[in-house]
């Protein structure tokens, strides 16, 4: 059983409704706060964290996490820096940071963001202002390309493009760095012989599927057969680490509507159970407002995020026995 090794991290959760118990906490989080959460985050067992956005765009109001002209710094934040925060208590405690490449545009609009040559600009500017800002940082890992698409069988030929122009440029500016995505449809690609060939083009170091758990789509009883399809045809292209993101998160209404709240143990176990003959890593969406180490000086989530986290902390010295 493989145990949980990374997870995304935010300064603010793209969509309201679901970041209801964390949201405004964070707004307010120290640096010492954020520097307490990773710390966390090392005690976990982390080994990787993927920030999901440098930068946040919606129809009316954009903000960014680092200093830019692109957009205006994140108003009333208290942490003047989050990302250098991020990244030097990340050198310390031996965690390897993607930083993301987007939101620069607005989050939603995925296949606009991914084939608008304005966005584009936007993003490789990004890109080259945090390897100016934060490239000395041993933490900075590698990059990850936020603009999720549906497999919907096999890949949209616009989404391997995109990925593959953000992969020349993360290589023209620094080939040391790794590159990520993490798309959806689990449930519903084709790991056949086309899903192959275009796996043999997609220029990336790493595809972390979402197992969509959480949002619905799929139960861990179908979940292995994905990833043992996944595996064979990851085998013969030879190219992307296979890599989960496993959901550890339940709606407490309606999906996407409402808040996310800690999923349970029962449910995560049976989760890694069917996951982990077939992955290399697997990484959870995730530890901020869904675990909270007790006596935390930085609790942001549901009240159950303690209780979760020492239950999974239980189940992993288990495992690692």
């Amino acid at each position: 059983m493989k145990p949980i090794k990374g997870t995304w991290f935010e300064f603010r959760h793209h969509n309201p409704p679901e970041g209801k118990y964390w949201n405004p906490v964070c707004r307010n989080f120290t640096d010492e706060q954020w520097r307490c959460k990773v710390r966390e985050m090392r005690d976990f067992g982390m080994e990787y964290i993927v920030l999901l956005c440098t930068s946040l765009v919606y129809e009316d109001e954009a903000e960014s996490y680092f200093p830019t002209d692109i957009y205006p710094f994140a108003e009333d934040m208290v942490c003047e820096n989050p990302i250098e925060v991020l990244l030097d208590e990340c050198d310390r405690c031996g965690i390897k940071v993607f930083l993301s490449t987007g939101f620069y545009g607005v989050w939603t609009n995925t296949y606009d963001n991914m084939t608008s040559p304005e966005v584009t600009a936007r993003a490789f500017r990004a890109m080259d202002e945090l390897l100016r800002l934060y490239g000395h940082h041993a933490s900075f890992y590698g990059w990850y390309y936020p603009d999720e698409t549906c497999i919907n069988g096999h890949f949209l030929e616009e989404f391997i493009t995109y990925v593959n122009a953000y992969s020349a440029h993360a290589r023209e500016i620094d080939p040391s760095k790794k590159t990520l995505i993490a798309p959806y449809g689990t449930n519903i690609l084709v790991a056949d012989d086309e899903y192959v060939e275009q796996l043999k083009r997609l220029d990336v170091d790493v595809i972390a599927y979402q197992d969509e758990i959480g949002v619905r789509k799929s139960s861990p009883d179908d979940t292995g057969a994905y990833f043992a399809a996944l595996r064979k045809a990851h085998d013969k292209a030879g190219r992307s680490a296979l890599w989960a993101d496993m959901e550890v998160f339940s709606f407490e209404g309606d999906v996407y509507r409402s808040a996310l709240i800690p999923a349970g143990m029962e449910r995560v176990e049976k989760q890694l159970e069917a996951i982990s003959p077939y992955v290399d890593t697997v990484l959870c969406y995730q530890y901020l407002g869904m675990f909270n180490q007790p006596s935390t000086n930085a609790f942001c989530g549901h009240p159950d995020s303690i209780a979760f986290y020492k239950d999974y902390m239980e189940y992993k010295k288990r495992i690692e026995k």
